[in-house]
């Protein structure tokens, strides 16, 4: 699945705006009390870049799915993560450096349901598309 390119304008707009929200409340949104901002450094550019995303956390490893709406191709964040896997991670107004490593399709079978069972979305997004869809662990720097 592709996604045309005015959904993909709305999408980074309704992230943005997502984006300002959360920082402007200390994460106190009502769009989802399981989200966080993940900051990453652009592979090509350089430039740090925020994007909200919902996640699991199990005692210090939280979890991510670079899901990209169930697009063929793989999120922004993720390329640029797999390319400088030290990331930021806020979560409230708690902030830290943290690094990411996607999880094999063994060691994804155990959070992907914990994952899904806070957005059953991702479930549809997987039917969606041809590739695999990753999950990402981010562990304290």
């Amino acid at each position: 699945m592709k996604i045309d390119p005015v959904t993909r304008e709305f999408v980074r707009w309704v992230s943005w705006m997502h984006l300002g929200f959360y920082r402007m409340w200390s994460g106190a949104t009502p769009l989802n009390r399981n989200t966080l901002i993940l900051t990453t450094r652009g592979r090509k550019t350089g430039r740090e870049i925020s994007k909200p995303l919902l996640y699991y956390q199990q005692n210090e490893r939280i979890f991510v799915v670079a899901s990209y709406g169930g697009n063929d191709r793989p999120p922004a964040w993720y390329l640029n993560l797999v390319a400088n896997p030290e990331v930021t991670v806020e979560i409230g107004s708690s902030r830290g450096t943290y690094r990411a490593r996607t999880l094999t399709a063994e060691q994804k079978k155990e959070t992907w349901p914990r994952l899904v069972a806070i957005y059953p979305t991702y479930n549809d997004y997987q039917q969606k598309t041809s590739r695999d869809i990753p999950l990402v662990e981010l562990v304290p720097a």
